[in-house]
């Protein structure tokens, strides 16, 4: 037996493992959650989007992605270096920490994976697909995985000179996908019928189905976080179950009051909204920090999602107000209730550890929101001024899954969103999508 051999832990590695394809299934997950929020005319482009970005963020990861994320520093704490391109160097016998690194760079795959997937819910019904394919590999590169480095890779300016806590993803994950969504979403301006057209989720059991895949991916992204089977990992677990349940909790008592009725969609987003601000503080927080922190990211975020109608921007399915707003109340409450029982050593405001901890997550929240928007701001008009980022209106309007696809997702008209498809109208679309 060889000394890497040796040094594997067979328990970390097999909960490792699982926890890797929990979080590979969260992007099917998020294809049907946001599947089921659009049109019956969009209902397979959505679908792709996701499904496209598990492929091509894969290729940019194996590629380069991993080195420049978590290879050793190449100074200032920005970048990791080039050591790993195509994955030199990293056989089987290559280990970090207790685990073989082979499985801990898939594992940090299907985290950049969801996160650009994540960001087209803000463009939905209304995004070129061949623009998407150039768009993701592209911000994965520029976007995620310097902030990924910046605040889990070695050297990372975040991690080790600011000193910013974020045990599972709010930084990297959850305020890039969402101030990235909010950056495409200007660059290709508002839906046709934004504000004026009743845009309801055309299937809300697939909603649900989806909400419940992404809770239950949701355990290996966070625990599996830990990178072992241990008691931060079962400690992280059951603050995700607890913050998941006062999310959706806060969320439905905001409807009861505000609308009248609490809603399936409003109890699906609440809890993906806990889960959201639970992801940097899972391994930071005690229990009742959890539940704190679920309920005030599913209160909050329940009011966040309608103010696109008073700002005109038109983030399609709330990656603005669920991740974007849920990401920055998770990152900052790990400096009002992080606990060193749990850190080992920093403590929020409430726990005796002042404003020193809150100060360094609002720097890093800025920080991190700033860039993502800027830069996927520029790569955004970039593609937009050389090859269009926007569908035609006829497209638009005629619906994506025809015209981009050639396919429907039903034979017939859901909840009155037109008619039986006939030949003349699939001659039609392939006209369209041969001009565009």
């Amino acid at each position: 037996m060889t000394l890497a051999a040796a040094s594997v832990d067979t328990g970390d590695t097999a909960w490792l493992l699982a926890a890797t394809a929990l979080v590979l299934l969260m992007t099917p997950g998020l294809a049907l959650f946001y599947g089921g929020m659009v049109r019956t005319k969009s209902v397979l482009n959505m679908l792709m989007m996701s499904f496209v970005s598990i492929a091509l963020v894969t290729v940019v990861w194996l590629a380069a992605g991993y080195s420049l994320a978590f290879g050793d520093d190449i100074g200032g704490g920005l970048l990791g270096s080039l050591d790993h391109v195509g994955m030199a160097g990293l056989g089987p016998d290559s280990v970090h920490g207790t685990v073989p690194t082979l499985l801990f760079a898939t594992f940090q795959l299907t985290f950049a994976i969801i996160t650009a997937a994540l960001i087209s819910g803000a463009v939905a019904d209304r995004a070129k697909f061949g623009a998407w394919l150039v768009f993701v590999p592209l911000w994965a590169l520029l976007v995620y995985v310097p902030v990924a480095h910046w605040v889990w890779g070695p050297g990372g300016w975040i991690l080790d000179t600011l000193g910013a806590l974020d045990f599972a993803g709010g930084l990297p994950v959850e305020i890039t996908s969402g101030a990235s969504g909010l950056a495409l979403a200007l660059v290709l301006g508002p839906r046709l019928g934004f504000k004026k057209d009743a845009m309801r989720p055309h299937n809300l059991p697939m909603v649900m189905l989806g909400a419940g895949l992404l809770w239950f991916g949701w355990f290996g992204f966070n625990a599996g976080s830990a990178l072992g089977a241990n008691g931060l990992a079962a400690a992280a677990f059951l603050n995700t179950l607890a913050a998941g349940c006062t999310g959706l909790l806060g969320w439905l008592l905001v409807e009861q009051k505000r609308d009248g009725h609490p809603t399936t969609l409003g109890s699906a987003s609440g809890a993906v909204a806990g889960l959201v601000a639970i992801t940097p503080s899972c391994g930071s927080v005690s229990l009742l920090g959890a539940l704190v922190v679920g309920l005030a990211a599913g209160t909050v975020c329940s009011y966040a999602v309608g103010w696109k109608f008073k700002l005109n921007y038109d983030d399609s399915l709330d990656v603005v107000g669920v991740h974007l707003v849920g990401g920055v109340i998770g990152t900052l409450l790990i400096g009002v209730f992080a606990v060193d029982t749990m850190t080992d050593g920093p403590e929020g405001l409430l726990y005796g550890g002042g404003l020193a901890q809150l100060g360094k997550q609002l720097v890093a929240v800025v920080a991190v929101g700033a860039y993502a928007f800027l830069v996927t701001y520029g790569l955004g008009k970039l593609i937009d001024k050389t090859m269009g980022f926007r569908a035609s209106e006829e497209q638009e309007h005629t619906g994506l899954d025809l015209t981009v696809h050639a396919e429907t997702a039903y034979d017939h008209g859901v909840l009155g969103h037109g008619a039986p498809v006939s030949a003349s109208s699939v001659l039609s679309a392939q006209k369209v999508k041969s001009q565009a």
